[in-house]
């Protein structure tokens, strides 16, 4: 028996609702198989912030540590700020586990929906800057107030973490179809990025077999567009990567189908997994939400945790219930609820 420790943290809004789905999945794997997973609940985010004062406790890391991995449903409140839910927790996490690695599939899956209007190949990883870049939390206000008032923000970029993001990048590309596309803004920033390019082309004399281009993250929105299928492995920046991947996500038919997680490669620490849409407050409780974003990002945790079989069979029971269309949720045209869709994704299981 393969046994697996997984810490859940539902959140706030719908957050909790998507995670009763991934559950119901999961548990359906292990009527299937040797695999166990051992569930522990955190109520922590914005509505405990509200409820205690504090997003999650001080030593939130210590207790999540011992964990193989973490599932994140959402997290956000509109009586809270977004720098403090956020902040704290997200953040925390991904600084606290050198979770260095957003890794964001962009793919548009068999009977899904792309606002393209042709049948293009939509099937790109980004693979983004997850700890510092322009989101290094450094800079400052002054003056506050006064007609000299100013802000301060600074992007932080180190050898280190830029190396280290790239290498994973070519390592995923030798996985897939050989093409490293690196997205920078050089033509404007002329230290960060620079630096940037100068970076990825000493990192892809390692990797001579992969492919390689440059392209400017103006330039890349366009072409996602145009001709998504020029994208194999893309390689960015912590702001670029945020902006183009929630561009991506309408791309493979919205948010309802974006799955991401937050890796430290190396298992040092435990990698998160989440879909990547927010709490949707005004949505919670009432069974409307498209699940697939959640169940495909614990295909991810799956994968990660070295169950790559039953990994490729959740998405292959998704895109079935997908290709059927008796259910759908309202995002895609259909009045099923969201236990709905968890449930006929974890009926087709056994079939795939």
């Amino acid at each position: 028996m393969t046994e697996y420790r997984i810490a859940l943290i539902p959140g706030d809004g719908i957050g909790p609702e998507i995670v009763n789905e991934v559950i119901k999945v999961l548990k359906a794997i292990e009527q299937s198989s040797n695999i166990q997973f051992h569930f522990q609940d955190f109520p922590w985010g914005a509505t405990n912030y509200l409820r205690t004062g504090s997003v999650a406790p001080d030593n939130f890391l210590e207790v999540l540590e011992p964990y193989d991995a973490i599932f994140l449903g959402a997290v956000g409140h509109p009586d809270v700020q977004d720098f403090i839910s956020i902040g704290k927790l997200i953040f925390g996490l991904r600084k606290g586990f050198d979770q260095y690695v957003s890794y964001r599939p962009i793919k548009l899956l068999k009977g899904a929906s792309s606002p393209l209007k042709k049948d293009w190949d939509i099937d790109m990883l980004f693979v983004r800057e997850n700890k510092e870049g322009e989101y290094g939390d450094i800079g400052g206000r002054a003056y506050l107030g006064c007609d000299k008032e100013l802000a301060l923000q600074v992007a932080l970029f180190t050898r280190f973490e830029t190396e280290r993001v790239m290498r994973f990048a070519f390592e995923q590309a030798r996985l897939r179809k050989k093409h490293v596309t690196s997205i920078t803004k050089s033509n404007a920033l002329k230290h960060s990025m620079i630096f940037w390019d100068e970076v990825f082309e000493e990192i892809s004399r390692e990797y001579p077999d992969v492919r390689t281009d440059r392209m400017l993250v103006d330039a890349a929105a366009m072409y996602m567009i145009l001709e998504p299928e020029r994208f194999d492995v893309v390689v960015t920046s912590n702001l670029f990567g945020d902006i183009l991947t929630d561009l991506g996500a309408a791309l493979q038919g919205g948010l309802g189908f974006a799955p991401g997680a937050n890796l430290n490669p190396e298992r040092k620490f435990p990698s998160m997994f989440e879909p990547i849409h927010g709490s949707a407050p005004s949505m919670a409780g009432k069974g409307v939400v498209n699940p697939i974003a959640a169940i495909w990002a614990s295909a991810l945790m799956l994968d990660h945790l070295g169950q790559k079989a039953w990994a490729d069979r959740v998405i292959r029971a998704i895109e079935k219930v997908l290709v059927e269309g008796k259910v759908r949720t309202p995002d895609i045209g259909g009045k099923s609820t969201t236990s709905e869709m968890g449930s006929a994704i974890m009926e087709q299981l056994p079939k795939c």
